[in-house]
């Protein structure tokens, strides 16, 4: 299995950025795996900024729902990011699909890979308990996805202000 990290932390908290930066020192020719989609201006105007931002050595993959098998078709190519599972799991949670057995094949996925993977997502656990059963049902689905991924990558890091601090060292 090749080298894989995942990396959580709050909104604007310096995620993407870091795993960037780590999957440029990982290889050549990096692959961007993004699961956003572009429903409004606001959202646009964002994976704008992330593409400018990345510059043009990177490759894109739209994978918005089916991540194993962007994985697979990437695998061999380079480092790849995968930028965010928590918008791939809202978009799995919105078309109504099976998050559960997604996050088992996504896990399993990662111990056939060649190629170095870097996983971004967010951790939605730490403020208030929402208000509606729709958002807790999320943030909990967030938080049962981001412990299976901890559990199969080699390497969890928490992003602060900008920083990362490594939570899970490499084989552990």
């Amino acid at each position: 299995m090749a080298k894989s990290i995942l990396i959580t932390g709050g909104a604007r908290s310096g995620k993407s950025r870091i795993a960037e930066g780590w999957a440029l020192d990982l290889g050549d020719a990096p692959i961007y795996i993004a699961t956003g989609q572009p429903f409004d201006a606001e959202m646009e105007a964002r994976i704008a900024a992330h593409q400018a931002r990345r510059g043009p050595e990177w490759t894109t993959v739209q994978a918005p729902l089916d991540l194993v098998t962007a994985l697979q078709k990437s695998d061999g190519q380079g480092p790849r990011l995968v930028d965010c599972l928590t918008l791939w799991l809202s978009n799995l949670m919105h078309h109504e699909m099976d998050w559960q057995q997604a996050a088992v094949a996504l896990a399993e996925a990662l111990a056939t890979q060649h190629s170095p993977t870097i996983f971004v997502t967010n951790e939605v656990g730490l403020g208030i308990v929402p208000e509606n059963a729709l958002a807790r049902a999320f943030r909990d689905a967030q938080g049962a996805l981001n412990q299976r991924l901890a559990a199969a990558v080699d390497e969890v890091y928490l992003a602060v202000a900008g920083y990362p601090m490594k939570v899970k060292p490499n084989g552990s």
